[in-house]
């Protein structure tokens, strides 16, 4: 599984890393970065909650 954050449509809520810091941090610009991928097996949950509950709906999981 691959998590991607569209950096377009992000809104800095640093809500994903609270979700699932495993997969995403804060760039050095505020905008979400999905920094590990694949996905590893055990956060494949944790990363789907994180793209559920991002607010702008900026997070894909493929």
């Amino acid at each position: 599984m691959i998590a991607v954050v569209n950096q377009d449509e992000c809104i800095g809520c640093e809500s994903c890393p609270e979700f699932c810091p495993e997969v995403f941090k804060m760039g050095a610009d505020g905008l979400a970065v999905a920094y590990t991928n694949p996905v590893p097996s055990e956060f494949e949950e944790a990363a789907k909650e994180a793209a559920e509950g991002c607010p702008a709906h900026c997070i894909t999981i493929e």
